[in-house]
């Protein structure tokens, strides 16, 4: 096997989902057994929603991070969860509310990194505190909201061919993920600033327009996915979504998205999500404790940052 084929993030995220479903076949036998991968895929799906938001702020470039995707994705479940109250018939309005709450509250981060010119990293991880104070003052630190039970086994149980109806929802966004990024002027000009941003305005991409909306898109998927969450657990909590900041960036790079933006496409993400989740659940099997889980993701991302290089601009 050439050494480029090796480099390659799509190759490398397949190649550690089969060595990853192995490795935990022998620590734990039943691990690849159909319906516990039917589970770890609806895990799965979860992450891969909201590093969708992640993968096009990282695509559109000048350093693009979400770091506010955990707490909106709490804020989602919490919004869905009260206006839900478990009742079936509340199951649209709760995606409306959550995704429209989200959706602005990435607006705002969208604007304070474009015309205010406030880093992403800062800026995002400015709106979390905020957030995330506010979650606390109206909950009050105790779990708050119910999901509908149309809405948990929509999530949970068989829907068709044996799987959740979560995964084919997942699998739709891929399609209009891939249209997106590949078939639109929209998603040729995301490429286009993420790769050089002057030579995108001067032929007359409105990048601080498409900036403002990757951002509230960004806030839009992890809405989406607090709505999800709850119909995952059941009820939500003010911290349910912050496993999923790093988790959504790490998702992202092994999926071979440069951080310098203007690469990668979506389906490595999802393939990333699948393999960081394996990896998650390989480690709970070991009885890693939280820490421990933290340090490894941490490094795994440190390695990949290694392997890609920061300044490969190879398109994948």
């Amino acid at each position: 096997m050439s050494t480029a084929l090796i480099r390659n993030p799509l190759v490398l995220a397949f190649l550690s989902i089969l060595v990853i479903l192995a490795a935990g076949e022998i620590i734990s036998p039943g691990f690849a057994r159909g319906d516990q991968i039917s589970k770890l895929l609806t895990v799965s799906a979860i992450l891969g929603i909201v590093a969708a938001g992640q993968c096009l702020v990282v695509i559109g470039g000048r350093e693009g991070i979400d770091l506010s995707v955990g707490v909106m994705i709490s804020l989602g479940a919490v919004l869905a969860g009260n206006v839900m109250s478990g009742s079936n018939g509340a199951i649209a309005p709760a995606f409306l509310v959550a995704g429209g709450a989200t959706f602005l509250i990435g607006i705002v981060n969208g604007l304070g990194v474009t015309f205010l010119r406030i880093p992403p990293l800062v800026m995002t991880l400015g709106m979390t505190g905020v957030v995330q104070g506010g979650l606390t003052v109206i909950t009050r630190g105790i779990p708050s909201g119910n999901a509908a039970p149309a809405l948990m086994s929509f999530v949970n149980e068989p829907l068709f061919l044996g799987l959740p109806g979560i995964l084919f929802i997942w699998a739709l966004i891929g399609v209009l993920m891939w249209f997106l990024l590949r078939r639109t002027d929209l998603g040729y000009a995301i490429y286009a600033m993420g790769s050089n941003e002057r030579a995108a305005t001067l032929v007359g991409v409105p990048v601080r327009f498409i900036r403002v909306l990757l951002y509230g898109l960004s806030g839009l998927f992890a809405g989406i996915t607090g709505v999800l969450v709850i119909g995952y657990t059941g009820n939500s909590f003010v911290s349910v979504g912050d496993q999923y900041m790093l988790l959504s960036i790490i998702a992202v790079v092994i999926g071979g998205v440069s951080l310098n933006g203007g690469t990668g496409n979506y389906f490595g993400v999802m393939l990333g999500a699948i393999a960081l989740t394996l990896l998650q659940s390989v480690l709970t099997t070991l009885q890693l404790e939280s820490w421990g889980r933290q340090l490894t993701f941490g490094v795994v991302l440190v390695l990949l940052m290694l392997l890609y290089g920061r300044s490969k601009r190879q398109r994948v």
